[in-house]
């Protein structure tokens, strides 16, 4: 080990994992992280977002036998889903605030925690109020994707192979997806429902435990203590430690939302909240509804239609590593465009071209390998776009527009539908159009330097 090595650990390791630094280590400067340190933070991620995944997914796969053990018709458990989706929406506005007046750390504990008591809670439950009202606290495990990307943001600091790095925890969702199909076909013959969700609390505890021996973000805790030193009147100590860690807190005296809809940043929160809504759209229509497009509009056998969902999560785990990958050298915001566009015109050439199988499903595969794979590049991105004042505020108001464009896309499928279009063109409208128009419309986000981290990546105007 090197001297320079050296004394970078010693100086991480002056840095107590529970409480905060002393202003003597705190004015040192940034600390260089260990590598361990990186490795165990990432594994802890990925195993959180996974579990979270694992929780969100378990609940739609099934609500049939949910629907059964109340009686519910179709019409009625659809209704349901839509009710836990605007739950999942309230309460996912609630993270953005928890990171940046909480910090990283406790926001990775919080909605980790949230999946598994919805887990836990849905065991119990007695009917359809009760469900909506559990479920709903799965807003906060749906939201832990925002708390890696601004935490593991400020962690790998200027790493060439940060967005890579980050594409590995992303991907996560298709293993968190698979985890959840392959416990439900297994246990489902010999348990209750009930017993398959009370079974998906117990390996969250062991990240919970994980979870709660990492180390804050370096970033936040300065940004705490500045606000702390403004707060006793030590002005020009908060300045200099400001500069130090490359942190703006000209206007952190402001709520959070007022800062958002500022000029610096208005454009930016409204391109990328329209982003998401719009490909949510998307992903409604092509990964959550995928199937009945397949079978009613493109004529493919259901039994084929099912391989369809180990194509997806395939799809989305090869296209996330590669997303991730491209990120880090083509700029994060061109291969979101790129993938996106891309995305739109492949889902629209699958709908309107041959209805055989032969070209359908690798199609179809390869439209979700450009709409899913750009995520890991996108959740990252919007940590780097953000200042650190308002990065989980900023990420998370984008992020939640998910479920909304997921209610909105259903509704225009249905509506399309209802006109009397085919669900060929009914797809197009609601699915395809609005992955098109989210990588238009990341034409308006900021552009933003890869080659530094913190406050001087972003552009001028938004500093």
């Amino acid at each position: 080990m090197t001297t320079v090595q050296q004394q970078d650990i010693a100086h991480e390791n002056e840095w107590p994992r529970g409480g905060a630094p002393s202003d003597e280590v705190l004015f040192k400067g940034p600390p260089t992280l260990s590598r361990r340190t990186i490795t165990t933070t990432t594994v802890v991620c990925f195993l959180a977002w996974v579990f979270s995944v694992y929780d969100f997914v378990l609940f739609g796969t099934l609500l049939p036998k949910i629907s059964e053990t109340f009686g519910w018709t179709t019409g009625q458990a659809t209704a349901i889903a839509t009710g836990v989706t605007v739950g999942t929406f309230v309460v996912a506005l609630l993270v953005g605030p928890m990171l940046d007046r909480w910090g990283r750390k406790p926001s990775l504990i919080v909605t980790t925690a949230g999946a598994a008591v919805s887990s836990g809670l849905t065991a119990v439950v007695g009917g359809a109020a009760s469900l909506i009202g559990v479920r709903a606290i799965s807003g906060l495990g749906y939201s832990e994707e925002v708390v890696n990307g601004v935490y593991l943001n400020e962690m790998y600091g200027k790493s060439r192979r940060r967005g890579f790095m980050f594409s590995l925890v992303q991907s996560g969702w298709p293993v968190g997806a698979l985890l959840a199909a392959a416990f439900a076909a297994v246990l489902l013959p010999v348990m209750s429902w009930r017993w398959i969700f009370l079974l998906a609390t117990f390996p969250v505890i062991v990240i919970l435990v994980a979870g709660s021996k990492l180390r804050e973000s370096p970033s936040f805790v300065a940004l705490k203590r500045t606000r702390e030193l403004r707060k006793d009147g030590r002005d020009a100590d908060a300045a200099r430690l400001a500069k130090l860690y490359d942190l703006d807190i000209s206007r952190d005296n402001e709520s959070g939302l007022r800062q958002l809809f500022a000029p610096d940043l208005r454009r930016h929160t409204l391109c990328l909240s329209g982003a998401w809504l719009f490909n949510w759209m998307g992903i409604q229509v092509f990964s959550v509804l995928g199937t009945t497009v397949l079978t009613d509009g493109k004529g493919v056998s259901f039994s084929s239609a099912l391989v369809v969902l180990i194509l997806a999560n395939l799809a989305g785990f090869l296209g996330y590593l590669a997303h991730g990958y491209l990120g880090d050298r083509i700029g994060r915001r061109t291969t979101i465009i790129v993938g996106w566009t891309v995305g739109g015109l492949v889902m629209t050439a699958m709908l309107f071209g041959p209805d055989s199988a032969a070209y359908v499903i690798p199609m179809y595969a390869l439209g979700l390998f450009f709409l899913l794979g750009p995520y890991s590049a996108m959740v990252f991105y919007m940590g780097e776009s953000f200042p650190a004042r308002v990065r989980g505020i900023g990420s998370n108001t984008a992020h939640v527009m998910g479920p909304a464009g997921a209610v909105a896309g259903s509704a225009l499928l249905s509506g399309v539908i209802g006109l009397g279009a085919s669900a060929t063109t009914a797809a197009f409208v609601a699915g395809a159009l609005g992955i098109f128009l989210s990588g238009l419309l990341m034409f308006g986000a900021h552009k933003v330097s890869q080659d530094q981290d913190e406050e001087t990546a972003l552009p001028a105007e938004a500093r």
